[in-house]
């Protein structure tokens, strides 16, 4: 997976997610907007070619961790789905 950061500061992060569609992004912002001192969206310019844009926003808590906070989430629950799938 590429990420492209385009801006970055203490509290804000923005950045691109080439080759993501919203299955991911949705499932990256639900995980993000449910820490504590996140606020995050996202936004796909055009449906067939656009490159999702996430803007990044914390309180008390550095962007990048947020992110791989969230990730490390997002990990979790697919590891546990796949457990869920593999024993039906």
């Amino acid at each position: 997976m590429e990420f492209k950061v385009l801006e970055e500061s203490k509290i804000k992060l923005v950045f691109e997610l080439p080759g993501e569609t919203h299955t991911f992004c949705n499932a990256l912002k639900y995980e993000l907007i449910h820490l504590k001192g996140v606020e995050a969206t996202y936004r796909i310019s055009h449906p067939l070619v656009g490159v999702p844009m996430f803007h990044l926003q914390t309180k008390g808590i550095e962007p990048r961790k947020a992110l791989k906070e969230a990730l490390a989430g997002l990990k979790k629950k697919a590891k546990e789905f796949q457990k869920e799938v593999t024993e039906l």
